[in-house]
């Protein structure tokens, strides 16, 4: 597959970089949408959306990077070369998610129900984002054949331009998309259920992206490792538990406390 969309004025603009645009623009339209059901305040929202999404992607590539840093140690402007791809998701949740307790914590904001607002906008962004790796022939499964491909009635496009180099690989970047959409629609369907408690949905999005991340990962090749495991696979799990715990702990309280629908605890502060 051609990364490059055009090139203007000797730049050139790449799918990958389109498609996190993409995912972000959405990501925040849906998150004002949200937001604007509570009443909350768009400058704060906002706010903590810029935040979120700028430290996420300075998160993301730091975790990406010391996690190659054999490579990188050598080449140090290809560290801001974030277009040619290298984003670690787990590595952008993590840096994410402190800038917005932070912001939250100052400014006095229900951090958990933010979480919430935001964490469906997330999971369809990874949707999103996941086939800018598709443009960059990255993030895809090991070596297959034409005929195991067609029998998982993956699109033809895909088919193609999954022949890299005149050998067909697994297209993990698609299923993770799939999952990540499908994924999407649970956490908006869940968010409507009448005694959802703040905290759930994100709770439930973390279960849900780390389950199928940690089996996706199993048939990538270019995973990023820790000793002989795959990191990945290692967070998931670890997300995966933690939020399973966090999530009985939620419902041991009581059926009416801390509601996310209740619409006059809307507020953030």
């Amino acid at each position: 597959m051609n990364p490059v969309i055009f090139t203007i004025w000797g730049i050139s603009i790449k799918w990958y970089s389109l498609f996190i645009l993409i995912g972000i623009l959405i990501g925040i339209f849906l998150v004002m949408k949200e937001a604007k059901k509570f009443n909350l305040n768009k400058d704060d929202i906002f706010n903590l959306c810029f935040y979120g999404i700028i430290f996420g992607i300075i998160g993301a590539r730091i975790y990406y990077v010391l996690f190659n840093i054999s490579y990188y140690r050598y080449n140090l402007m290809e560290i801001f070369a974030i277009w040619n791809g290298g984003l670690a998701i787990h590595g952008g949740l993590i840096a994410g998610v402190i800038a917005i307790y932070v912001y939250a914590h100052k400014h006095k904001l229900n951090f958990m129900r933010f979480l919430d607002i935001v964490a469906p906008a997330v999971i369809l962004a990874q949707a999103i984002g996941r086939w800018g790796n598709f443009f960059n022939s990255e993030a895809h499964g090991f070596a297959t054949t034409l005929s195991v491909l067609k029998k998982l009635y993956i699109p033809n496009f895909i088919i193609k331009g999954m022949n890299i180099g005149g050998v067909y690989y697994l297209p993990t970047f698609y299923f993770e998309s799939l999952w990540c959409l499908l994924g999407f629609i649970v956490l908006l369907i869940i968010r409507h259920f009448k005694y959802i408690k703040v905290g759930t949905t994100t709770a439930i999005y973390l279960m849900w992206y780390s389950f199928g991340r940690f089996f996706i990962e199993a048939w990538r090749t270019d995973s990023l490792m820790f000793g002989g495991f795959k990191m990945a696979q290692i967070v998931s799990l670890t997300l995966f538990i933690g939020s399973l715990i966090y999530l009985i702990y939620l419902y041991h309280k009581g059926k009416y406390v801390n509601l996310y629908n209740d619409i006059n605890k809307g507020r953030m502060n």
